[in-house]
């Protein structure tokens, strides 16, 4: 049976997002989940899902469970706050056993595959900073027969600490990480953990520190072939097709 479109009480409603159908009269093939970075919100990524315009694809924009202290605004998905004096900043890696919950079993599991009839290699997430450390973790935990998640994109995002230790198999999914060229969270050390839990790594440097959103053209054309490489079709390949290596 062909998956359908997702639907709003497809999922609990504790649960914050918001659904973007593929390109006009698509059917939905594929299922991209947007996570967000620290003390954002989900309202962004719906943005760039629907200016992605992956064909045959659905994009779901979920917001992270917790809401920052003091008025903060914006969201965080790890299981606590901690303030990093030393840095001046909060700590991004704080657990996610509670992202792990919401991701890989209200939305992937119990939603998209169970009631909606999607093959986990239909399904790709793609997470920013924390949402990067949050996709990689509820994709290293999720246990699912096979095939895998069809990949993860993580922009600045690092393998959790808790979910490096204790691996008795490397997770399928492909990933592909991306950052900056300094100030980033993606360091010699947290690539060979990546490439140590997961068994398909690729990465990709930029020419600019810090590890914000694609800036340009090159910065987003990597992303864009991982989703070529990675999206499935019903259609087929179109007779004006251009390969893309």
């Amino acid at each position: 049976m062909a998956p359908r479109l997702p639907a709003r009480n497809d999922f609990p409603d504790s649960v914050t997002l918001t659904i973007s159908p593929p390109p006009t009269f698509q059917a939905p093939t594929n299922v991209l989940i947007l996570l967000h970075g620290l003390g954002d919100s989900h309202v962004p990524f719906q943005k760039l899902g629907k200016q992605l315009n992956l064909p045959e694809t659905v994009t779901i924009s979920l917001q992270a469970p917790t809401p920052l202290p003091f008025d903060l605004g914006g969201f965080h998905w790890g299981d606590d706050i901690v303030f990093d004096q030393a840095k001046g900043s909060m700590d991004v890696d704080t657990g996610f056993e509670r992202a792990t919950k919401l991701i890989g079993q209200s939305l992937i599991k119990q939603g998209l595959i169970e009631k909606c009839g999607y093959r986990p290699d239909e399904i790709l997430l793609f997470g920013l900073g924390q949402g990067g450390m949050a996709a990689l973790a509820a994709s290293s935990s999720l246990s699912l027969d096979k095939p895998s998640l069809g990949g993860i994109v993580t922009i600045g995002g690092p393998l959790p600490i808790s979910c490096a230790k204790g691996k008795s198999s490397k997770c399928e999914a492909p990933v592909l990480g991306c950052h900056g060229s300094s100030k980033s969270s993606i360091t010699t050390s947290a690539v060979k953990a990546l490439k140590e839990s997961f068994a398909f790594v690729e990465v990709r440097e930029w020419r600019r520190p810090g590890d914000g959103m694609p800036t340009n053209r090159e910065e987003m054309f990597p992303i864009m072939q991982f989703f070529a490489r990675r999206l499935r079709s019903r259609k087929g390949i179109p007779e004006e097709a251009i390969e893309v290596t």
